[in-house]
């Protein structure tokens, strides 16, 4: 099985300059809950936003750099590499960033989602969810709190 996991605004905002425009703890803790001990699928620059590799993950890093090579990550230069990397796994995660996104959402079968509450100014965006192939599974709304300045809701989607 293959998810897409992000954090979006309502307008589809992944982020900008590499970074994400929010921080939302119970976001950050959800996405280590369902992505550690699995393979996870990213670009060059999603990779780079990190300050060290997340722990108890297979990094796959999608880039068109032929001499990129990070200590500890699996390098592959097309989604379909990268796929057929993860496919020892059961479900494997495509985390980023948009263009990768677009790249995997005809390869998706769930799309874990939290859709944050507000408008961003980003450069990066999460692909519209079209909804006469996508069907919304669950949602669990958080709202605005001392920890979280911005109500939040995550989502699931599975493929019809």
């Amino acid at each position: 099985m293959i998810t897409l996991i992000a954090a979006a605004g309502k307008n589809n905002e992944l982020g900008k300059d590499n970074d994400l425009v929010w921080h939302l703890p119970d976001d950050f803790k959800r996405f280590k809950q369902l992505t550690t001990g699995h393979h996870i699928i990213m670009g060059r620059k999603t990779w780079e936003s990190f300050p060290r590799p997340l722990p108890n993950r297979t990094h796959i890093i999608i880039t068109r750099n032929k001499a990129y090579a990070p200590e500890g990550t699996i390098v592959v230069h097309s989604l379909d590499e990268a796929l057929l990397k993860a496919s020892v796994d059961k479900q494997a995660f495509v985390i980023g960033g948009g263009e990768i996104y677009a790249l995997a959402m005809q390869a998706a079968d769930k799309i874990e989602l939290t859709r944050v509450y507000g408008s961003f100014d980003a450069d990066a965006f999460f692909p519209h969810i079209d909804t006469s192939i996508w069907e919304l599974s669950t949602e669990v709304r958080h709202e605005k709190d001392e920890r979280h300045a911005y109500a939040f809701t995550f989502e699931t989607w599975i493929r019809k």
